[in-house]
């Protein structure tokens, strides 16, 4: 059993056993498994054992500061960093053996902007540029004909000195 009362020795040596205890033994589909009994522990610390149990590497954002309490016997080590995360409102992302802890909000507001940007590059035109020069109609009573028809993230406008439609898409 790993005991800390929040001393950098105490906890190191915590974080040593449970290290130690974590490698050792496979829980369900090779899952490591941890046997944690720490007090007011700092969160950082708490997650920065569970990735290297993990064989995962940590990034943390600025500014994460929580303490722990937490008695834990022969728990997968997912489950205790997904709970130690939930207690002090804190998430993860992963990208292949990096993981990287943010609070809720961050993650939230950056999935978002992800989205947004996703949305937009999906509706902005791609780029490519036509020119069609007209003879017997006029460019300005036939651009917006042809808007209609066209799907949305296509534009059209025209050029009225030379009777020209110009087709964004």
């Amino acid at each position: 059993m790993i005991e800390s009362m929040a001393t950098g020795r105490t906890f190191g040596l915590a974080l040593a056993a449970a290290l130690a205890l974590g490698s050792a033994t496979g829980g369900e589909e090779g899952e490591a498994r941890v046997s944690l009994d720490l007090k007011d522990a700092p969160v950082v610390d708490v997650v920065s054992v569970l990735a290297e149990v993990a064989g995962s590497q940590v990034v943390f954002d600025p500014g994460i500061s929580c303490r722990l309490t937490m008695k834990l016997n022969d728990a997968r080590w997912r489950s205790v960093l997904d709970t130690a995360l939930s207690a002090c409102g804190l998430g993860r992302e992963e990208e292949g053996d990096i993981l990287r802890v943010a609070t809720l909000s961050r993650l939230k507001e950056e999935a978002a902007a992800r989205r947004r940007l996703e949305e937009e590059r999906r509706m902005a035109p791609a780029g490519r540029l036509e020119s069609f020069r007209l003879s017997y109609a006029r460019a300005q009573e036939m651009a917006p004909l042809l808007q209609r028809i066209l799907p949305p993230t296509a534009r059209v406008t025209y050029d009225s000195r030379t009777n020209t439609l110009i087709l964004i898409h």
